[in-house]
């Protein structure tokens, strides 16, 4: 990694402070400053919820994009513990998974690729910062002011990578008032398991121009699943994650903020794949046990007692900068991230060593991001900016493919690195052609050079393979405020992801870039002071998309899709119809077919298990991950009980069957998820006591599913889980 280039690019926003010493107030960006709770428990009319949907400061119901903004009460309220979940909450989402790499999709649009330096087509962001690599998206929900999730590409702003979208985090800056809070809690799901949960987060300011946090979580859950080889349950995790930030703001035109971020986790999710409806080529062998109810394993993972290995460890490192040089702010953002990876999976299920893949990742990727945002005082308002981003990884795995137990045991080494530097300039400005009606032209042109290399047993196959990729992706939006309560807006918008090589493959050609085109109509309105109705419509035309699966040796498949088509709409319900009643809902309709996919790999079931390797035309299908229907019902109400505050929430997720091939043939059927939570909290809201349920019915639901030639395993989500917590703060 270039970390001179690190350490120059992070001064840079010191060297410019001189500059600044006489300018205007500074204009702080929620994303440097979160420390404004998003409320969605309060009356929609009063209480203007901002984002940073644009990289501007904007009112939600002003800014031309379909975006959902969450609160941390409205999350906790939702179930909602980490990225993945976000679908409990934001309509067209879904937070798919595949062992340690986080597979989101937005309306359709998403990636299901597992290797080193493929990035989601949904970007992911904390604080403004992006989180590249797929194996660094793993992120615990600590401490959280808010989290926007950005439906549609965002090819101009944010670009990389955003083709169906983006999730940003928000977490809160320092501050100079002292206060902190420590919560607890514990649950227990079937199987007598237990979690145990604690966090906490300090602030305060250490002298009269720097202050301080840290926030922390230890997480700790037991194994769910009945190994019905050697008996008791597989499935633990444990986490930690630190974040720290110290906030130095020597005068009011100027604002640093350097972040410390460490996770550390070990996990059994390799251990809970179970054949999927008892598809797997084990079957039909002696001694094979194939489990036939959710939440029971006996993969050979489990069996031998590795346990399904997964350490998980990542260090961030970031510096931003925020100067007002008087109508006009300078922001500055550098990062640096180490992800460590250790995992090993088995690849049908049973306790007999057909198939598993053993694997190393080690990507360290870092960012550098200059941008000029206007202060928004006239009829224009604007941002520019400058992006480099770089990635160096290596992913060697060792992967092991057999038809028969008694056949010895071959197994196949790949020892694959690549790099990528990407670099980027971009703008977007906003012009009020004339009173209520506004125009939103922007446009960013990236260049991306990819390398790759690749060893086999041994073997050097190739040359170092060497890609260059450009696009220009740009965005136009009109604008019509008809009322202060209702805004209508049309946005066209393209989205680009670069080619990529398969590190899976002893093939030196990359895949080419997927595109996208985006049509999309919606309206934001206040047609009650109690009630909040947003409403999108889309339609996208997405060409290339790349796709991955199983090749018939147990290794991966990278290959481009031809087109597909997707459309559909969301609403989304806000109310407060009495006091201390809080309700939200949200409804997402979305139509994916591929337009054209002639050449889809996919595994058709054999009667005696596994499957056959296929290749067939997939045109017509259903995109995987990607839901028709789905719904969410939530609400929260709070009255005044006991000389304090009683409350009591809960939130329904339905989905209608979702697709994990592109045949169609392994699929979730419709199902739903509920929470709920009771509680009571002091007047001043110093204590708080809460009872919660996750997954009430105790629905099984797949968290993946999987096929490949030795058969097709699926992996659960948690079963039900009720707990209680307690909350201090002070």
């Amino acid at each position: 990694m270039k970390i001179k280039l690190f350490n120059s690019a992070a001064l840079m926003p010191f060297v410019l402070l001189p500059a600044v010493a006489h300018a205007q107030e500074i204009r702080t960006d929620p994303a440097l400053d979160a420390t404004q709770e998003v409320s969605q428990q309060a009356d929609p009319s009063s209480s203007e919820i901002i984002v940073t949907a644009t990289r501007r400061e904007a009112s939600l119901q002003k800014v031309p994009v379909a975006v959902t903004a969450v609160s941390n009460l409205a999350l906790t309220t939702s179930g909602v513990e980490n990225v993945r979940s976000l679908n409990l909450v934001a309509p067209g989402y879904n937070g798919g998974r595949n062992q340690n790499v986080m597979q989101p999709s937005i309306r359709g649009v998403g990636s299901n690729g597992t290797s080193v330096g493929d990035e989601s087509n949904v970007a992911v962001y904390v604080d403004g910062i992006y989180q590249g690599d797929p194996y660094s998206t793993q992120i615990d929900l600590v401490e959280i002011s808010r989290i926007e999730v950005l439906r549609g590409p965002q090819g101009t702003v944010f670009g990389r990578n955003a083709t169906g979208g983006l999730v940003n985090v928000v977490t809160p800056d320092p501050q100079f008032n002292s206060r902190g809070r420590i919560k607890a809690s514990g649950a227990r799901t079937r199987e007598r398991a237990n979690n145990f949960d604690i966090s906490g987060y300090v602030t305060g300011g250490l002298t009269d121009t720097i202050a301080a946090d840290l926030a922390v979580l230890y997480r700790n859950q037991d194994g769910y699943a009945v190994n019905l080889f050697k008996g008791g349950t597989v499935g633990d995790r444990e986490t930690i994650s630190v974040r720290s930030k110290l906030l130095f703001q020597p005068s009011d035109t100027a604002k640093f903020v350097l972040t410390v971020g460490y996770v550390d986790t070990h996990e059994e999710t390799a251990a809970l794949g179970q054949p999927y409806k008892g598809n797997t080529l084990g079957a039909k062998f002696d001694g094979a046990i194939v489990p036939n109810k959710p939440w029971q394993v006996s993969n050979f993972v489990a069996a031998s007692g590795t346990a399904g290995l997964s350490d998980y460890t990542r260090l961030d490192l970031a510096l931003k900068g925020q100067l007002d040089l008087g109508g006009v702010i300078l922001e500055s953002t550098s990062s640096y991230m180490r992800t460590r990876v250790n995992q090993n999976a088995d690849s049908d299920g049973t306790n007999l060593l057909l198939g598993e893949t053993d694997m190393r990742v080690r990507p360290d990727t870092f960012t550098q991001e200059l941008r000029l945002v206007s202060d928004n005082s006239g009829p224009l308002s604007w941002t520019a900016g400058l992006y480099y981003y770089e990635l160096e990884g290596e992913q060697p795995l060792t992967l092991i493919n057999r038809q028969d137990p008694s056949l010895p045991i071959v197994p196949t080494r790949m020892e694959p690195k690549v790099s990528t530097a990407s670099y980027a300039a971009f703008a977007e400005g906003t012009y009020e052609l004339m009173p209520r009606f506004s125009i939103t032209l922007g446009g960013r042109f990236t260049t991306e050079k990819r390398k790759f290399s690749q060893r086999i047993n041994g073997n050097q196959l190739f040359t170092d393979a060497e890609k260059k990729f450009d696009k220009f992706t740009y965005r136009v939006s009109l604008q019509y405020e008809a009322s202060p309560d209702l805004n209508i807006y049309g946005t066209y918008g393209t989205g680009f992801k670069s080619g990529v090589f398969n590190t899976f493959s002893p093939s030196r050609v990359a895949v080419d870039p997927e595109t996208i085109e985006a049509f999309e109509f919606g309206i934001k309105s206040e047609p009650l002071s109690w009630l909040r109705a947003n409403l999108a419509t889309f339609y996208y035309k997405y060409d290339d998309m790349q796709v991955t699966a199983r090749g018939g040796d147990n290794s991966f498949v990278l290959q481009n899709a031809a087109k597909a088509k997707i459309y559909g709409g969301e609403l989304e319900l806000t109310a407060e119809p009495v006091t201390g009643l809080n309700l939200r809902s949200a409804i997402a309709y979305t139509h994916s077919e591929y337009d054209k996919f002639t050449n889809a790999q996919v595994f058709i079931p054999r009667p005696g298990g596994g499957n056959l390797v296929s290749s067939v035309d997939a045109s017509g299908n259903q995109l995987i991950r990607t839901p028709e229907f789905t719904l969410t019902l939530g609400g929260r109400y709070s009255f005044d009980a006991f000389d304090g505050k009683a409350f009591l929430g809960g939130n329904i997720f339905h989905s209608s069957p979702v697709y994990y091939d592109y045949l169609n043939t392994f699929k979730q059927d419709s199902y739903e998820l509920i929470s709920s939570e009771i509680g009571w909290t002091t007047p001043n809201d110093d204590l708080t006591f809460r009872i919660f349920a996750k997954n009430l019915t105790n629905a099984a639901v797949a968290q993946q599913i999987s096929p490949g030639p030795l058969g097709a395993y699926i992996i659960y989500e948690r079963p039900r889980e009720v707990g209680a917590s307690v909350e201090i703060k002070f």
